[in-house]
């Protein structure tokens, strides 16, 4: 690219995404931020984290890793299953059709996934039982029923004939008698049944949990790792029901793990049926919720931790991921990238600060930054205009068809950043499941950096930790309303002091929190 020095360009061409990124890429840009020994456990998990975080990155990471230990690693991204009438018909066809649909498409892929290491592993491609066994799982995802009424009708016809006679026969000899006779019958009998009715896909959860048994014990003790990507993209009514055929027929058997990534906000794992069956996945009984990469990456939380994370990201991305015919930028260690790309660690803190911890921000930002600053060293000049530049193209599109939501992340700035001159807020846990804040949060204009915080004056209340996106308020920065700290607190008859992530309970935190029932007595006055 004419106009960029050899830093800029190559910051300019990191893949945005990890899916662009082939396997050995993603597992030598892969950076630990800690997690990894969590997900090796052969435990079954949920990895949490927002969009952007790295959880597809993360189970990429962990397929090669399950690979190398000569285990089995199935990855399935749920984003690639199903079907409009299954997805998106909610009220013209029940869930549990539409359920078992996505199941059938789940279960399609999973045998096509193993089929494909079958061929490429000379060991299983000998074994005669295990491909057997493979086209078994086909026939139980393969039954269709028809429901609806059942007509039976019954022909019959019968025929019979016959003819007989008797003769005496006289002479020397004692007379003799005989007797002669034929007969012949035909009877037939038809049946019709005729069916009218829908098609329905029939899924037994017996069968599918026998034959999957069966398939992993033809494995030789390798275990089979089921990494299932996107939860969140499937319907919230049909979660539960994808939750149940893994209770059912997946998490009981010994050689297989699984692995979810989901973002936490979006998720319905469990939920009751009108009878008040309870159905779905029980956390913490059926499956571990204990890792959550945006504990590991908000910059508040930890700035050393989360400054040598983004360091290492970029450092591994401009080496080990470059492609071989892009120049070589010399970088040996990743404090480099900062003496290289940037004026200095200021420049560097200002785009992990912009990111609010999400790499996919951190990356698309650092490259508009690159453009900007062309044959110069990325700036905090060049970094505040690419995290406007990539908040309004990005995260305020996302919500700009959602009027009231924008216009709570208006009110919210105007309460939090030109009030009280501070870039967070805490929530009531009792609405955080608002789906207006769920809505900014899923568009990443706002962010999580601590739940369950509690405070000595709001005795039995748990708060949320939120913080506004950069973009946001970036242009403020040079204003008299620019934020001073994270959350103000003191007396609210005093001039207010700023603490980051509070790490104790706070004895005065009433002028921090965001009472989103006030946005809602002001809308509706409005």
């Amino acid at each position: 690219m004419a106009g960029l020095s050899t830093m800029n360009r190559a910051l300019n061409l990191v893949p945005k995404r990890a899916e662009s990124r082939q396997t050995e890429q993603l597992r030598d840009t892969f950076v630990d931020s800690g997690i990894a020994i969590v997900m090796e456990t052969v435990d079954h998990q949920i990895l949490y984290g927002r969009r952007g975080t790295g959880k597809t990155h993360a189970l990429r990471y962990l397929e090669t890793v399950v690979a190398g230990q000569g285990n089995i690693p199935i990855y399935l991204d749920l984003r690639t299953i199903g079907s409009p009438e299954g997805l998106f018909m909610g009220e013209m066809m029940p869930p549990t059709e539409r359920a078992a649909r996505l199941l059938v498409d789940l279960l399609g892929q999973f045998h096509d996934a193993l089929l494909a290491l079958i061929v490429s592993d000379d060991e299983l491609i000998e074994n005669e039982t295990l491909v057997s066994r493979l086209d078994r799982l086909v026939d139980t995802i393969t039954t269709v029923r028809i429901s609806g009424e059942v007509e039976v009708s019954k022909e019959g016809e019968s025929k019979k004939s016959g003819k007989s006679g008797l003769g005496v026969k006289l002479g020397i000899k004692a007379p003799e008698l005989s007797f002669s006779g034929e007969s012949a019958g035909e009877s037939r009998r038809l049946t019709k049944e005729t069916r009218r009715g829908a098609e329905q896909t029939s899924l037994n959860f017996s069968d599918i949990a026998r034959a999957l048994r069966d398939l992993s014990d033809s494995l030789g003790g390798r275990r089979i790792w089921l990494m299932i990507d996107e939860w969140s993209s499937v319907p919230p009514d049909i979660q539960p029901l994808l939750g149940e055929f893994l209770v059912r027929c997946v998490l009981p058997l010994n050689q297989f793990t699984v692995k979810i990534a989901a973002i936490e906000q979006q998720t319905n794992f469990r939920a009751a049926l009108d009878s008040g069956t309870i159905i779905g996945l029980e956390l913490g009984a059926d499956i571990a919720a204990n890792v959550s990469l945006d504990e590991f990456m908000v910059f508040e939380e930890s700035k050393e931790r989360s400054r040598d994370f983004f360091k290492s990201l970029f450092y591994n991305h401009l080496t080990y991921g470059a492609a071989r015919d892009e120049p070589s930028i010399g970088l040996h260690v990743p404090q480099d990238v900062i003496r290289q790309g940037f004026t200095d660690s200021r420049s560097f803190d200002e785009l992990l600060r912009a990111a609010e911890g999400v790499p996919r921000d951190a990356i698309n930002i650092a490259g508009k930054a690159a453009i900007r600053a062309a044959e110069r060293k990325v700036s905090v000049h060049d970094i505040r205009a690419a995290g406007r530049s990539w908040f309004q193209a990005d995260k305020e599109a996302a919500i700009r068809s959602r009027e009231e939501a924008a216009r709570l992340l208006n009110w919210i700035i105007d309460k939090v950043i030109r009030e009280r001159k501070a870039r967070g807020f805490l929530v009531n846990q009792n609405q955080v499941s608002d789906p207006l804040l769920l809505a900014l949060f899923d568009a990443r204009v706002l962010h999580v950096v601590r739940r369950g915080y509690s405070a000595q004056d709001e005795p039995g209340e748990r708060y949320d930790v939120y913080v506004i996106d950069y973009g946001a308020y970036v242009d403020l920065m040079q204003t008299r309303y620019a934020p001073q700290g994270l959350l103000p607190f003191g007396p609210e008859d005093e001039e207010p002091d700023y603490v980051e992530v509070p790490t104790q309970d706070l004895r005065a935190i009433r002028r921090a929190v965001l009472d989103l029932s006030q946005f809602y007595a002001s809308n509706a006055h409005a």
